[in-house]
């Protein structure tokens, strides 16, 4: 596979390196050195060597920053959980020589850092990590088309975000970069309440991204909400399904040392 925790890592594009892969014809223009010599001694044909080519992978960890992300009902929000998770994927990432880029975003590509392999790229990333703060309107679908545009060569795109958008919208986004041929992974996070509702009391709620209010009885709604909910994530899980996305929630009531650490040695069974 092309990478992902999984240490130094074999490509599967062919290359001049270490481990013989395969003969394939030789081709005027092609490089000598590369000729197997005991074939053509044994057959008369010119053939060359093909070996298994060790590859770094380029990837860009997509942290959603709006204001939703802001959202907490215990002492994690959503933001700081998904800066946590950044972090350590950053340092991972690195501990294995593969290449690792930020984009920070709401409803507009806020930062952009390029991908890089080297150890100091670490406290550039965590840097730009700690000074973000939650703001402005969720747009997911128009960052994912934008950084898909930029990325020229596969490699790994890790979305984190509450992903409170439209889901036909995330989806489209999504599709664009397996169009492109990037292995893909959905990190949804969401605040336990979100996905219980259930709030003891009356209760005030205020939007995070345009500052609307309504005053409701909560659990009057509760059971309709957890509908709408569920099918929400449902949406969600299929659509990344269908598309060979890897999607994955995350809870904030759970340390997300624990949860991320679940998450990779599942995958690794997987894969």
């Amino acid at each position: 596979m092309e990478g992902f925790i999984t240490g130094l890592h074999k490509s599967p594009y062919h290359g001049f390196s270490v481990e013989f892969a395969e003969h394939r014809p030789y081709m005027p223009g092609d490089p000598i050195r590369h000729l197997d010599w005991k074939v053509y001694a044994r057959t008369d044909r010119y053939v060359l060597k093909r070996f298994q080519e060790e590859t770094n992978l380029k990837s860009y960890i997509l942290l959603d920053t709006s204001a939703s992300m802001g959202f907490t009902s215990i002492d994690f929000s959503k933001l700081s959980y998904g800066i946590a998770l950044s972090a350590a994927l950053t340092y991972l990432m690195l501990e294995q020589r593969d290449a690792v880029g930020l984009a920070l975003f709401d409803d507009q590509l806020r930062k952009l850092i390029p991908p890089r392999s080297v150890r100091s790229y670490l406290n550039l990333i965590l840097k730009e990590l700690e000074a973000t703060e939650p703001s402005g309107r969720t747009r997911v679908s128009e960052t994912l088309h934008r950084v898909a545009e930029r990325m020229k060569r596969r490699g790994l795109v890790i979305l984190i975000s509450d992903l409170l958008d439209e889901p036909d919208e995330i989806i489209s986004g999504l599709k664009h970069f397996r169009y492109d041929g990037h292995e893909v992974i959905v990190l949804q996070v969401l605040d336990p309440l979100e996905m219980s509702f259930a709030f003891p009391r009356d209760a005030r709620f205020r939007d995070l991204e345009t500052d609307e209010r309504m005053i409701s009885q909560p659990w009057h709604l509760k059971e309709a909400y957890q509908r709408e909910m569920s099918a929400f994530l449902d949406d969600l899980k299929s659509g990344c399904r269908e598309n060979d996305v890897d999607y994955a929630l995350f809870d904030t009531r759970r340390p997300y040392d624990f949860a991320l650490m679940e998450y990779l040695n599942k995958r690794k069974r997987l894969y």
